[in-house]
């Protein structure tokens, strides 16, 4: 599917969810094609001295503590801080 910019502008979100499934996104510059929409692909995260070994997905930084974790990351009782 080829779209002028300002059509990508509009539509966006629908266009990340057409090459999200593996349909071909271009955004064309007038008729020009400039750019093309492809998913970034994730990897399993892997530690460099062991990359050897597939550790598996790392951990997820942007994802909200738990409540015993925020307990202890906010030194609540069970923390061992004097």
């Amino acid at each position: 599917m080829q779209v002028t910019i300002h059509a990508a502008k509009t539509n966006l979100s629908k266009l990340i969810e057409a090459a999200l499934r593996g349909e071909d996104v271009i955004i064309a510059n007038g008729a020009t094609p400039a750019v093309r929409l492809t998913p970034i692909k994730k990897v399993p995260f892997k530690v460099g001295i062991w990359e050897h070994k597939n550790l598996g997905p790392g951990p997820d930084f942007f994802e909200p503590l738990s409540e015993d974790e925020l307990v202890l990351w906010e030194g609540g009782p069970e923390s061992n801080s004097p």
